[in-house]
């Protein structure tokens, strides 16, 4: 796995390295795909600085609850890693079709990204969105208003996360419910957190075509939770680029496609052997 970068603080971006967000060195490395170096002024090697989201989490105006009641499991002695899975858009470009229950490879998105999450050993496990699958072992919030966006989202997790009285994970492995390949993105996420250096706050694949994909990361929870306190009004619709402004992402290639997500009924078709099958939800 490539370092292709990091975004440096405030949404600017140095591909040289040498630190325009503060001049403290850069993210880089080789081998087995991590990323090494010294986080928060620079880039080494190329890539394109994207994104969007953010959030307020607090007390007042808590999120909503589903139907999930502690069955994602809660994060032990503030160690591990817990999982924010991102299920509520609108899903224009598919003319509204609810995308997690898309079937690729004989099951849902939605049950493939709960499965991933599960085999690397997230606890909790939080579904943002409306609830699909009463069969998954997950905890289940809404973010304020429905349909407000992915930061919003990521709010009304911390902040359930926060009201159950267990302590935060380490880190927090964040993932849109779109992706035909999870199976493979994730092992590849978690591969490369563990050689993340102190002073990066989170990495995430790129496309294939350098852009780098924030619904497909892992993020240290201290400096998520700091993001989203610093956005007003929840979240609300606020992009992942506003939420993740001030941290250090380190941005990893996934050559072999598996930042992919499903945006249209093509992309879809790419991934299946049978749209029309496909375009039916789950029952």
């Amino acid at each position: 796995m490539d370092p292709l970068g990091a975004r440096t603080p405030r949404g600017r971006e140095d591909v040289s390295g040498r630190g325009r967000g503060g001049g403290r060195g850069g993210v880089s490395g080789g081998g087995r795909g991590g990323v090494s170096g010294r986080g928060r002024g620079g880039v080494s090697g190329g890539g394109r600085s994207a994104g969007a989201g953010s959030g307020e989490p607090g007390d007042a105006g808590g999120p909503s609850t589903g139907s999930g009641s502690g069955r994602g499991g809660s994060a032990s002695s503030g160690s591990g890693v817990g999982a924010i899975l991102l299920a509520g858009g609108r899903a224009s470009r598919v003319g509204g079709a609810t995308k997690p229950l898309f079937r690729v490879g004989g099951r849902t998105l939605l049950a493939a990204a709960v499965a991933a999450a599960g085999a690397a050993g997230c606890r909790p496990i939080t579904v943002v969105g409306p609830p699909l699958d009463d069969g998954l072992a997950v905890d289940w919030v809404r973010e304020d208003p429905p349909f407000s966006g992915p930061a919003a989202g990521i709010v009304a997790a911390l902040d359930a996360w926060r009201t159950s009285g267990s302590l935060d994970p380490d880190l927090s492995l964040v993932l849109a419910c779109d992706l035909p390949l999870v199976g493979a993105a994730v092992p590849r996420l978690m591969e490369s957190s563990l050689l993340l250096p102190s002073d990066t706050d989170g990495i995430c694949l790129a496309d294939d075509g350098g852009r780098p994909q924030w619904l497909t990361g892992v993020y240290r929870m201290a400096a998520l939770r700091t993001a989203a306190s610093a956005l007003p009004d929840r979240g609300r619709d606020a992009s992942m680029r506003a939420l993740l402004a001030d941290l250090a992402i380190a941005v990893v290639r996934a050559p072999d496609g598996s930042a992919d997500d499903i945006d249209t009924w093509e992309d879809l078709k790419r991934h299946t052997e049978g749209v029309d099958d496909d375009r039916a939800p789950a029952s």
